[in-house]
């Protein structure tokens, strides 16, 4: 996987790569011709007293120096720019894959997941892909290179590198073998800290209403140190390479030394040539060591590759039409015919045989007990989930069939969790339509009762917004959330029990508001307060994904067992207000 990564998103860069190769090869090349000038300075000149040769030979060498660190500094600045356009393309494929997934990948993946995948998973990819842009050429031509150019120096010591060579692969392979599963741990346990932190974060208020701080310090201290453990694991071999790399490379030159000055004092070798196969058999030893740093990232970035092609290599179940409907000739009708979802591998189907139609002006509502399956029906109209039977259709044109675009911008989704982005109420309201001008932003907020709080705020529509939300209470939020959708001014808005964190004298001051405004629209309520939907044109009472009663408050109220007990549960007989 990380090899196929790695071709797939580098390959629009091959002239930068090309151009690294050469430089790099170059620059190899200098490094490897400097101990052999150096060898004729102090054979050829020094030994001689030839001060004209030392010059000249001098020279050469800074001349090759400074091609060598041209090449180098050139080479590391296409590296860098490639490894970053390379990261910068993994995450926004990766960004753009986790945005196509419908409820059910999220949920499968899980969001802590998502986010470490889409950041740390890509940056340690990125990493290797540096480490590749810089060292690939480098220490193959360094090593073979070293080789031969040692052997040029005096084959009789060639012993040595033939002899040192394979004992470093058989150490590094050795510790390469158990940082593997290391680092794959790794990844896990800091799938499992994000997780952890994501939710304590998010749910701050809830630990401290119910005094949890403690046992909330607990978890994340448990998580946290089976991190460190397996980081200090990981880490523990890894520290252990550089030392077996540089106990084999002292040793070496121990003995580079000792058998090379025997043959210095016999008259078998200059000393030059020894000075000059000392320099090559570090440098051999040096590609290996860098070698070595590569191989050290690459087990974490192999897990995190594999993680990341995971997400790529997952389609979602919400499919986009293969020839999408662009046009279509009503505006505002919904239909479901016989709708079922049965999710995979669940015993029992979440839906079943749900059958309604709204037009223009219409309201359906949807009432029932917690888990009867009123979001989830909710979700399938803009196909944040796909049925598994029936059909589902706007404007007449199965929702599987029309173009994303065009499903989208005929609907306004106010969701049970109202949420807003970090930005400023304008931003946030402006979210569906941009171009909205401020005049309009005050009139959705004057409908959904908002104007009144926004007004009082320092900056009006310019006051900041948090991630989420979080600076205003729960019922501003969902009426900021109403206004977002009422901006839009779509044909079918789809509420999601988008009432519920409004006192009941708001809530009838907003529905009233409401309805001159979606007088031409389609709108589905999903609501648990019979206040709220009594005025329906249709009332659906959903049971464990059923449809168990419809018809207006008075039908129901007059037939239907399911609506009067959940009638009576808020004190609401016959004819009655809520």
């Amino acid at each position: 996987m990380l090899i196929s990564l790695l071709r797939t998103h580098l390959a629009p860069y091959r002239r930068w790569l090309v151009a690294i190769v050469v430089l790099q090869f170059t620059a190899t090349a200098a490094m490897l011709y400097l101990p052999s000038l150096n060898a004729d300075i102090i054979d050829k000149g020094i030994a001689r007293g030839d001060t004209d040769y030392v010059l000249r030979i001098g020279a050469i060498m800074l001349g090759v120096s400074l091609v060598q660190a041209m090449c180098s500094m050139t080479a590391a600045w296409f590296g860098g720019q490639a490894a970053m356009a390379f990261g910068r393309d993994v995450r926004k494929v990766v960004f753009a894959r986790i945005g196509s997934f419908s409820a059910r990948e999220v949920s499968t993946f899980g969001a802590p997941s998502l986010i470490t995948r889409a950041t740390n998973d890509v940056q340690q990819v990125q990493m290797l892909a540096m480490m590749t842009c810089l060292m690939a050429v480098t220490i193959p031509i360094m090593m073979v290179g070293g080789v031969v150019m040692a052997m040029r120096e005096d084959f009789g010591l060639s012993w040595l590198v033939v002899a040192v060579v394979p004992v470093l692969f058989l150490c590094i392979g050795l510790v390469v073998s158990r940082m593997v599963p290391a680092f794959r741990t790794v990844q896990e346990r800091l799938d499992d800290v994000n997780r952890v932190l994501r939710e304590q974060i998010t749910g701050i208020r809830v630990v401290r209403a119910f005094v949890r701080e403690p046992q909330e310090t607990a978890r994340f201290s448990r998580s946290n140190d089976d991190l460190t453990e397996v980081s200090l694991r990981a880490g523990r071999w890894m520290a252990l390479m550089f030392p077996l790399v540089m106990a084999v490379s002292n040793t070496a030159s121990v003995g580079v030394i000792w058998f090379g000055g025997h043959r210095v004092d016999s008259g078998q070798m200059e000393v030059g040539a020894l000075t000059a196969f000392l320099s090559y058999l570090m440098q051999i030893l040096m590609s290996v060591m860098m070698g070595t740093f590569m191989l050290m990232m690459v087990p974490r970035a192999a897990v995190s590759a594999d993680r990341i092609s995971e997400v790529l290599a997952t389609d979602s179940s919400v499919v986009p039409p293969a020839s999408p409907v662009t046009e279509v000739h009503v505006s505002g009708h919904l239909d479901l015919e016989g709708v079922g979802l049965t999710y995979p591998g669940a015993e029992a189907p979440v839906l079943r045989d749900v059958t309604f139609s709204g037009r223009p002006g219409q309201t359906i509502a949807l009432i029932g007990s917690t888990g009867a399956g009123k979001t989830t029906l909710v979700n399938l109209v803009p196909r944040l989930l796909d049925t598994t039977e029936g059909v589902v259709r706007v404007d007449g044109v199965d929702v599987r069939d029309l173009d994303p675009e065009l499903l989208w911008s005929r609907i306004g989704l106010v969701p049970q969790r109202a949420f807003l982005f970090s930005g400023t109420i304008a931003s946030n309201l402006r979210y569906g339509r941009p171009d909205a001008t401020d005049d309009e932003l005050w009139a959705a907020l004057e409908i959904a009762q908002g104007a009144d709080f926004v007004r009082e705020m320092p900056e009006g529509l310019d006051t900041a917004v948090a991630q989420g939300g979080t600076t205003v209470s729960g019922g501003q939020r969902q009426r900021l959330a109403i206004a977002r959708a009422l901006v839009r001014r779509p044909e079918i808005y789809l509420f999601d029990d988008a009432f519920s964190a409004l006192d009941v004298a708001t809530d009838a001051r907003l529905r009233a508001a409401l309805k001159p405004v979606t007088r031409e629209a389609t709108v589905l309520i999903v609501a648990q307060r019979i206040a709220t939907i009594r005025d329906a044109d249709l009332i659906l009472v959903l049971e464990d994904g059923e449809v168990v009663g419809q018809g207006t408050h008075e039908e129901l109220m007059a037939g239907n067992e399911t609506y009067r007990e959940i009638a009576a549960s808020q004190g609401v007989g016959v004819g009655e207000a809520a």
